[in-house]
């Protein structure tokens, strides 16, 4: 079921190295490419076709006013972990697009964060076989003690790209 993409190739050039340094390398690329990303030092945990894992800790610059991570940088979280499992399995003629970001916060955080966002091989298919669609991504969003204090909902649409 593989599909090759300017991302998948991008990460597979850190194939080699060891896993703590090959998540900060690929974190690290992808900062460079979506700034905010960057801006948040979100952290690739993994990114394969089939599941991204990303995590933010909780430090100053994305903390609330009661210093838990903040409410924009929890949907930062399941945004980008979605959008990157979606753009995993596109085509480079493809554009992903968010359609609908749906987030409930259910309770206090604590300590970091951490999105694990997971195709179906259905979804995979359809994402990898039609021009333009949408589908739900599904995502979990735990803290540190393993606790979902938010859930979201992450519609991810794609269309092909406009000719230059």
């Amino acid at each position: 079921m593989s599909q090759s993409n300017r991302l998948s190739k991008t990460v597979a050039q850190f194939d080699g190295l060891p896993a703590g340094l090959r998540s900060s390398a690929i974190s690290f690329v992808l900062g460079n490419v979506v700034p905010y990303i960057g801006t948040s030092k979100l952290k690739f945990e993994e990114l394969t076709p089939e599941r991204v894992v990303v995590s933010i800790k909780n430090r100053r610059k994305v903390q609330n006013h009661i210093h838990n991570v903040h409410a924009a940088a929890m949907a930062l979280l399941a945004e980008t972990a979605t959008g990157f499992c979606v753009s995993m399995n596109l085509s480079d003629d493809k554009l992903p697009l968010i359609k609908t970001l749906k987030v409930d916060y259910l309770k206090r955080t604590q300590g970091d964060m951490r999105a694990v966002a997971q195709l179906r091989p259905d979804q995979i298919q359809l994402i990898r076989s039609q021009d333009k669609g949408e589908l739900t991504v599904p995502v979990t969003i735990t803290d540190e003690t393993g606790n979902e204090p938010i859930t979201a909902e992450m519609v991810w649409a794609w269309v092909p790209k406009k000719k230059a």
